[in-house]
């Protein structure tokens, strides 16, 4: 699901519109440039470039914008910030811990300004009160006006959810509006 959100992988059936576009229409540089400007991608796995500093990894999908280095480096500083490691950000990936590392992947999705964010097991790797700590950064994100898809198997995450979709087999068994979700 995620991957045909994402643009990566094309639907076998029906039709998805994105920014009010069918994505099946769309050429590859065209979904790449879609996926530049719309979604940021926050992987369970951090996939974060362990030689180049906090703030190189931030702010490296700006390269392929074109934006120049120097307004590259301030708008990662200002994100570094806003995830409570404006302080690393010459730190290298490998010297920080694993939430840490997650709050500059998430950095990282939001440096293009996204409108949606997806997220594959986002907390996966973390524990219970980093964990806690990153679904409360989304919620103050989507509070922000942030669309995050977020993909877990763990029921204490999706408590966090204003909407609840349930796949078996890649087939939704259901999708429900909960009360007290927040992202």
């Amino acid at each position: 699901m995620l991957n045909i959100l994402g643009c990566l992988d094309k639907p076998s059936a029906g039709r998805y519109f994105l920014d009010g576009r069918s994505v099946a229409d769309l050429g590859k540089d065209e979904l790449a440039l879609l996926r530049n400007r719309i979604i940021g991608f926050v992987f369970q796995g951090f996939n974060l470039l362990p030689r180049m500093s906090l703030l190189d990894n931030v702010a490296l999908p700006l390269i392929y914008s074109g934006m120049e280095r120097e307004e590259r480096h301030q708008r990662a500083h200002e994100l570094l910030a806003k995830v409570g490691l404006g302080s690393y950000a010459a730190s290298t990936s490998n010297k920080i811990s694993g939430g840490q590392q997650q709050r500059v992947a998430i950095a990282r999705a939001l440096i293009n300004r996204p409108r949606l964010i997806l997220a594959d097991e986002p907390t996966g790797n973390l524990d219970s009160q980093t964990s806690e700590e990153i679904m409360n950064l989304f919620e103050e994100l989507n509070r922000e006006g942030i669309t995050i898809v977020l993909v877990t198997h763990e029921e204490n995450i999706a408590r966090h959810a204003k909407r609840k979709v349930r796949f078996l087999d890649g087939r939704i068994i259901s999708d429900e509006i909960t009360q007290g979700g927040a992202v």
